[in-house]
């Protein structure tokens, strides 16, 4: 974890307008800069500052939106005479927490496991990813399995997760020709990631199969995406039949 502290310490910080600020950690897409914003989230939320209003995690960091006019009435910028603005407050707090921030092992978010169907009805581009690759169809179910996935971001529609560490020999390109309606759970491959639609939305993914699981559950208001950044996905697949029965306790449950 001695690299994660050098990745804190290095990070870089801009203005997004007047009421928020953008935490960068590095410009490539890397598990250890994904893990140091999601502990910088983490954090926040465990200790905001007044005026904190929202959090987005990406890639390689996160944006961090707050209210001026909540900072300046509470008197935190008289607290600080050498910080003349809501933006230098705002940076000197993080700078901050991120030196208090001690990570380890147990940081690493369990994995979530998440069961597919795979093809068929459920999969309907599962044929052409195969024929694509010179694969058989079971041979891309097995290497999709076997990836060490990692949730970078959640983004494009609520609850979608932007997930990577699919195997290099099953990276697809979008679908030239985006469908119009993408059914919910879909799973899909677009280049070298993979991911599931949460809610029925248009789309240029290759749809190799579809998770019964509700990703994005409206009546939980803390937090209605199941999946959160830095978290590690474990897919299985599963039949038709028990597509149906998971579906059917997912359907209760959100009731």
């Amino acid at each position: 974890m001695n690299n994660v502290m050098k990745i804190f310490m290095e990070a870089k910080m801009q203005p997004l307008g007047e009421a928020a600020i953008q935490v960068s950690f590095g410009d490539r897409i890397d598990p250890q800069l994904c893990l140091c914003a999601r502990a910088l989230a983490a954090e926040l939320e465990k200790n905001p500052f007044p005026g904190l209003k929202e959090l987005e995690v990406s890639y390689t960091g996160v944006a961090v939106f707050f209210e001026p006019l909540i900072l300046i009435r509470e008197k935190i910028e008289k607290a600080n005479p050498e910080l003349s603005h809501s933006y230098q407050v705002v940076e000197n707090y993080i700078k901050t927490l991120l030196k208090k921030i001690k990570l380890s092992e147990a940081d690493v978010a369990p994995r979530v496991r998440v069961p597919v169907c795979y093809g068929g009805e459920y999969g309907p581009d599962l044929e052409y990813v195969a024929k694509y690759h010179k694969l058989t169809q079971q041979e891309v179910i097995d290497k999709h399995i076997s990836g060490d996935y990692l949730v970078y971001m959640i983004g494009f529609a609520p609850g979608f997760p932007y997930v990577g560490g699919l195997p290099e020999d099953i990276a697809t390109p979008r679908r030239e020709t985006p469908r119009l309606a993408i059914p919910k759970g879909s799973v899909g491959i677009a280049g070298s990631q993979t991911g599931a639609y949460p809610l029925e939305t248009p789309g240029g993914w290759q749809l190799i199969g579809r998770t019964p699981l509700e990703l994005f559950r409206l009546n939980d208001l803390e937090h209605p995406s199941v999946l959160q950044a830095g978290d590690r996905l474990e897919f299985y697949a599963i039949t038709p039949g028990e597509f149906k029965r998971i579906a059917a306790q997912e359907g209760s449950v959100a009731k």
